[in-house]
């Protein structure tokens, strides 16, 4: 049983526990978290293929969540993903969001159509079982706030954009579609503050707490590999962001984490 933290309960909204990085040690990486308040995570499926290792881990571990869906750079190269498939993928008890999705044009701009039919099938999925969407953008900006704005038109879903480090334009989309900003470990690196200043004008009620872990560790690990714990460090960050002690900000992303996640919200062992 994991420790017992005198820190304010946090969730990391966003990791990938499945990655070779972690094998092997999973146990103490959930000890790990839960010492820091750390008491709940969602562990990202990138690739439908790999479903069952990261479905596995969830029903091994009270404390982590899976979501799943087809990352937008691996969009030309797995098969595409259908709505009925997402849907049944749904069923499972601790399934929580569709995703990540999304568009990457940094590395992948070539794909850009296959991404976006792969982001419209998600957004379906999201609709059709009211589990949020999680997105990944990448200079994209443009099309995706379009996208976005067409398919919220054509049927409401919730959303959140995940590891926000995108210009303020498409943060102020995203928020007047009612969706939420996740802050990543990138908001607490020193050379952020454009971002943070991005954070700081969103209403809190509408911000979430992320590692993407084992990638972007916050202070003091910058440059190591990323873990759930560490999401205290960007919690700490985002407290001062919006200047509230932590202990009352942690409880303000976990109310949020709640209101859209609320399937994760609502389970029991």
């Amino acid at each position: 049983m994991p420790e017992i933290s005198e820190h304010p309960l946090i969730t990391d909204s966003h990791c990938h526990l499945d990655f070779p990085q972690f094998e092997g040690e999973l146990d103490d990486l959930v000890n790990r978290a839960a010492v820091r308040g750390v008491h709940r995570m969602v562990s990202i499926c990138t690739k439908l293929r790999l479903l069952p290792q990261v479905r596995a881990l969830a029903e091994a571990h009270d404390a982590i969540f899976f979501a799943a869906g087809t990352h937008p750079m691996s969009a030309a190269d797995e098969p595409l993903a259908s709505v009925d498939e997402l849907v049944a993928i749904a069923k499972h008890p601790k399934f929580v969001g569709i995703g990540e999705t999304g568009l990457d044009y940094h590395y992948t701009a070539d794909t850009k159509s296959v991404q976006q039919t792969s982001l419209r099938i998600h957004i379906e999925a999201a609709r059709q079982t009211g589990l949020p969407l999680i997105i990944h953008a990448r200079d994209a900006d443009e099309d995706m706030a379009r996208i976005l704005r067409e398919e919220h038109k054509a049927g409401a879903y919730s959303c959140v954009m995940h590891c926000f480090s995108s210009g303020p334009k498409l943060a102020e989309e995203a928020l007047a579609l009612g969706f939420y900003l996740s802050m990543s470990g990138i908001a607490a690196f020193p050379k952020s503050q454009s971002l943070r200043d991005i954070f700081a004008a969103a209403p809190v009620d509408r911000i979430l707490v992320e590692t993407d872990a084992p990638y972007l560790a916050p202070p003091p690990n910058r440059g190591k590999r990323n873990e759930p714990a560490f999401v205290a460090d960007t919690a700490r960050v985002g407290a001062e962001v919006f200047g509230m002690d932590y202990p009352k900000f942690a409880a303000q992303t976990e109310a949020n984490f709640a209101r859209l996640f609320d399937k994760a919200a609502r389970w029991r062992n």
